[in-house]
């Protein structure tokens, strides 16, 4: 019978409940939290500041970019994640993927509502959908026998993930608008502690 650590054990859960919950809490987790359905604003009343839902159009090309990646790279996390799901052997590892699955397929619904308001200056972005990953590692989980799924899958993930921190990272520094932002801040923590936990699966 697989291994189920404690930590990995509670963390996934907290990464599930995190992902049907909607809006992040109002502080910093180190577990994914999906970004709010809707963009919240946290301009006072009568103001346009960058945070606001009435001037989506007003997005900067920085964060256009980003969403923009972060849109190709989560896709081709799901396509990871669902490749090996029905061959992962560890108990653990099992729950913290369908954990990433339900966290980035929430992310991608807001990433994608957020671009598609964005105003024209988004189609100049869409070239950054492609090239998230390497797809011999996809060859990797699609070609590893049973008794190495597990391993390579924490692999690839492990490698895929930590893309995604960098750039979310460099992201809060540079971003305009303050939802996009708060985002990357999120991205940043959750994939941070995604890493943790597959180096504890193993």
């Amino acid at each position: 019978m697989p291994r189920r650590t404690p930590l990995a054990s509670l963390v996934a859960a907290l990464l599930l409940s995190g992902a049907c919950a909607g809006s992040p809490t109002s502080s910093p987790s180190a577990v994914p939290q999906p970004a709010p359905a809707s963009p919240a604003s946290s301009a006072p009343a009568g103001s346009a500041g960058v945070g606001s839902s009435t001037d989506a159009d007003a997005m900067s090309g920085i964060d256009m970019v980003f969403l923009s990646t972060m849109v190709g790279h989560s896709e081709r996390t799901l396509q990871i994640v669902r490749l090996a799901r029905d061959r992962v052997r560890d108990d653990a590892l099992r729950t913290l993927a369908a954990a990433i699955e339900a966290t980035e397929a929430d992310e991608l619904t807001t990433m994608r509502g957020w671009l598609a308001t964005a105003g024209p200056g988004a189609s100049a972005a869409a070239h950054h959908h492609d090239g998230h990953g390497d797809d011999a590692a996809l060859d990797r989980l699609r070609t590893a026998p049973d008794a190495d799924v597990d391993r390579v899958l924490r692999e690839v993930l492990a490698d895929h993930q930590r893309s995604a921190a960098e750039l979310a990272r460099s992201h809060v520094d540079v971003g305009r608008d303050d939802r996009v932002r708060d985002l990357a801040r999120r991205v940043e923590q959750s994939r941070t502690a995604e890493i943790e936990l597959l180096r504890g699966t193993q």
